[in-house]
């Protein structure tokens, strides 16, 4: 068997799948398998560790239809053509859960730095610009007994509902379905409408589908409060990107922090970061050192799984 992982990842993960399998690693962290590389190097393997910059869609598994599974090391899958690759016997697993935690995190961290423009005041320091006290000095808004607004009360959507319960925060929320482990923590299903027009915080923390793509545009944006924070830790395509920058530019809401963008990396001369009230970091949602290591992990058990012919243990349905 061979397992190709196409990011460098810790040798101590490696260490465990050369026990089972020769393994071939692109010996880059940070910048992505270039395409003809990937493609190439796919022809040789049995099962692939992909990241979310691997296109597996139908032409790609046209060309592999002898891999044996496709381990993503993230929870959403909206890089690989899930139902194509069952049809083709191919498995596709993913690392559910254990980053739902520290995904939340962010999500609320994003809104507290949002709200109160800590960004600015840092930077503000640093430029040499603080002179002396004044009573309206960077002052933001507050997060505690206001309403926030979840889309998509799944996992990740419920994890950050728990954290509004410190900040006395009236929680809406708008999913496909209702949500009993929401609603056992106070939060109220809505229409997306509703949940539009009378929340302060707005997370988006749904996954990818045909249905939410674009949710977010200038219609969107237009029913939110001129006061309103918009927070996107799901995918960058749910947002018109210059649909947010017109709302933002023109104050149809308050601010925005970005974890995900349509396309990544952006640009150096992206326009959101000419704009002070947007924060965009760098798809950091699960980043924290034990996460990370526990969604390698979840990857590493799932090939091995996958050479001994068990059941996987995240297989994606």
């Amino acid at each position: 068997m061979r397992v190709l992982v196409t990011r460098k990842i810790p040798d101590c993960f490696i260490q465990q799948l050369e026990a089972y399998a020769e393994v071939d690693m692109y010996d880059e962290s940070t910048n992505p398998m270039p395409r003809q590389l990937f493609l190439d190097k796919s022809k040789q393997a049995d099962i692939v560790i992909t990241m979310l910059s691997d296109q597996v869609d139908k032409a790609y598994l046209d060309d592999n239809r002898h891999l044996k599974a496709v381990i993503n090391l993230a929870v959403g899958t909206d890089n690989i053509d899930v139902e194509y690759a069952q049809s083709l016997g191919i498995q596709v697993a993913n690392t559910p859960d254990v980053l739902t935690e520290t995904t939340a995190e962010l999500a609320f961290t994003l809104m507290l730095v949002s709200a109160r423009r800590i960004v600015e005041a840092a930077q503000y320091v640093q430029n040499g610009q603080w002179k002396g006290w004044s009573p309206y000095l960077l002052a933001g808004v507050d997060v505690y007994d206001k309403t926030i607004g979840i889309f998509g009360m799944g996992s990740i959507g419920s994890a950050i509902a728990r954290r509004t319960q410190g900040f006395n925060m009236k929680i809406l929320y708008h999913n496909r379905s209702h949500s009993n482990q929401a609603e056992q923590l106070g939060a109220q299903y809505v229409d997306f409408d509703t949940l539009l027009e009378e929340s302060d915080f707005i997370i988006c923390a749904a996954p990818l589908t045909d249905e939410t793509k674009h949710v977010f545009n200038k219609e969107a944006f237009m029913k939110m409060k001129n006061s309103a924070i918009f927070i996107n830790i799901g995918r960058g395509a749910h947002v018109v990107e210059q649909d947010l920058l017109y709302a933002i530019q023109t104050d149809e809401i308050y601010a925005a922090g970005l974890d995900v963008l349509d396309t990544e990396p952006i640009a150096n001369n992206h326009p959101f970061l000419k704009e002070p009230r947007i924060i965009v970091l760098p798809h950091i949602g699960s980043a924290s050192k034990d996460t990370r290591d526990a969604m390698i992990q979840l990857c590493i058990d799932n090939a091995v799984l996958t050479i001994r012919d068990e059941a996987l243990k995240t297989a994606v349905k």
